[in-house]
């Protein structure tokens, strides 16, 4: 062997075990990725699946307890509503949110920034503030009572209604994200074949977003089947499967039964997912590198016909968040309408007073934090190792899985999982930890997608350049990866964050008397009677998740300046 050759086989020796040491650290980082999964989510579904084929005294049944399930007529009922429900809300949240999301990214109407903000509300509040705005414009006190006919708006109106206001700005981000992109040499050519705009909208406008709208309308039917609030306070007498399970497991504390109706629960959710899945990966680039972007031009007549359309749906929407805000501050509805501000006396009203909302806090605190590092770690991970592709392969499966699961059903899995005899993680049953475990698992896959995009624009150079300096896999991310894909880490911490503050259905069955939340605490003082209490702790939530998203603008602005000089020329 020449001098040459020695020289570099010296030299390459340090580059291959700095190779092999970040290779075993990333391996050993998908195995803590694989076990973080499996004990949050895979085994917690496993035990709800076999409590459903057992009886009260843990003994194996067969399907004894399904067959009792579908013969009991008041029970099986409450799938066929919740399908109703689910479809109907789908089928008036799709066009409404279609419309408001064309007006906003194809016309050259006015205040787009204020429309798309009022459209983006409801997603600050917990999904119960709609349902209580509509008790008291439509209750049986209500301000607008009269303008139902007779019909009561406890039951399927009222819970359709509030889905709608709930669902409308989680498809309208995904219809604005479908309509934004669109090449202009194709309404160039129909323009000039003479099509109508009528045609031109339906073979053309309307093909190019179908996987967006497709889209959404899974998100949305996953949504309303799967929400408990709404349905427990405005339902009345009308049963959905959500609402169910809360009766089985609280009420009747049947927990056997409670696990089979939140399989049956299971099952739409995850079709649901599994067809989005499939479609989404049919589905091809909207744009090739010789496309034109389209610019919308301004049309008087069309752009004054969205901003009516918009004004009207951005008005109800503010509406039902102004109707809350005013019940909150009435003494008592309909007899004393002067202000004050005792609805805010959460003490006076429910036990744990304003408690509750600094568990709230805490929780989505902590969910921030811990869960903003352990789902882009997770991903970096995935991404970024190149070998282990069985170990990958799993991590990402059951990454995605959680987007499929209700947190009605993984707040019930819980139950199951960490309090059976024997489980060395039971110590956290009943504390914080344990909201903060299950809300990070639950809104674990949205946040995963948003640090994988991000993660994929990088080039895989880093880290090779990183290893033939010797310098280690894990600084690299430090110094490099984290400061250049800042925005999406604060868009996870914010996104885990509100949705920590708003969620019920997650946490429902887990919280104890010191870990109560503001979110469970509106349920409970809606069922007491103290609806303008309840009413003002909503609006606490809004006002909260607000101020947050607020400082998140503002420190993203800021950070944009700092880290991302780069993309700017």
């Amino acid at each position: 062997m020449s001098t040459g050759q020695t020289s570099a086989a010296v030299a390459g020796a340090p580059i291959r075990r700095q190779l092999d040491r970040d290779d075993l650290l990333m391996r050993a980082g998908i195995g803590l990725l694989i076990l973080w999964l499996m004990v949050t989510l895979i085994l917690p579904l496993w035990w709800l699946l076999s409590k459903s084929f057992q009886n009260q005294n843990g003994e194996f049944v067969g399907l004894a307890n399904y067959v009792q399930y579908f013969s009991t007529p008041a029970l099986f009922a409450s799938v066929g509503n919740s399908l109703f429900v689910a479809l109907l809300t789908t089928a008036i949240v799709l066009p409404l949110a279609f419309t408001y999301a064309f007006a906003l990214q194809r016309s050259c109407m006015r205040w787009k920034g204020l429309f798309q903000a009022l459209a983006l509300i409801p997603i600050l509040a917990p999904s119960l503030l709609p349902a209580i705005s509509l008790i008291y414009l439509f209750g049986n006190q209500g301000f607008l009572k009269d303008w139902l006919f007779g019909a009561s708006i406890y039951g399927p109106i009222g819970i359709v209604i509030s889905q709608v206001f709930y669902c409308f700005p989680h498809a309208l981000m995904i219809l604005i994200a479908a309509l934004s992109m669109a090449d202009s040499r194709l309404y160039e050519a129909a323009d000039a074949l003479g099509a109508s705009k009528t045609r031109i909208f339906f073979t053309v406008t309307l093909p190019g977003a179908k996987y967006g709208v497709i889209s959404a309308g899974f998100v949305v039917f996953t949504l309303v089947i799967t929400d408990f609030g709404i349905a427990k306070v405005i339902g009345g007498r009308f049963n959905v499967l959500a609402t169910d399970i809360f009766k089985q497991v609280i009420g009747q504390q049947n927990f056997e039964m409670g696990a089979v109706v939140g399989f049956v629960l299971l099952i739409p959710a995850v079709a649901a997912f599994i067809a989005d899945r499939i479609l989404q990966r049919r589905q091809v680039a909207l744009l090739s590198a010789r496309a034109v972007p389209l610019v919308p031009r301004p049309a008087p007549r069309r752009d004054w016909g969205l901003f009516a359309f918009c004004a009207v749906v951005g008005g109800l929407i503010f509406g039902l968040l102004a109707m809350s805000a005013w019940a909150s501050v009435i003494t008592r509805w309909p007899y004393n309408l002067a202000l004050t501000l005792n609805n805010y006396a959460f003490g006076e009203f429910d036990s744990n007073g304003w408690a509750a909302y600094w568990n709230s806090l805490k929780l989505a605190g902590w969910t921030a934090l811990i869960g903003t590092v352990v789902i882009f770690l997770g991903a970096y991970l995935l991404e970024k190792t190149r070998a282990f592709a069985f170990g990958r392969t799993l991590a990402q499966f059951m990454a995605m899985l959680p987007m499929a699961v209700p947190g009605l059903v993984l707040g019930l899995a819980y139950i199951f999982f960490f309090n059976a005899k024997g489980n060395p993680f039971g110590f956290i049953y009943a504390t914080m930890a344990i909201l903060v475990v299950n809300s990070i698992t639950h809104f674990y896959t949205v946040s995963h997608l948003t640090a994988t995009t991000a993660l994929k624009q990088l080039d895989a150079e880093f880290e090779a350049v990183s290893a033939s300096l010797k310098v280690s896999l894990f600084r690299t991310m430090a110094r490099v990866t984290v400061p250049v894909c800042l925005p999406a880490v604060l868009d996870i911490s914010i996104y885990l964050f509100v949705n920590a503050m708003t969620t019920v259905s997650a946490v429902i069955f887990l919280y104890s008397t010191d870990t109560k939340l503001a979110s469970v605490s509106i349920i409970n003082m809606d069922e007491s009677g103290f609806t303008a209490a309840a009413a003002a702790m909503a609006i606490t939530i809004v006002a909260t998740s607000a101020g947050v998203k607020v400082l998140h603008l503002l420190l993203t602005r800021r950070l944009d300046r700092s880290t991302q000089a780069w993309r700017r020329r």
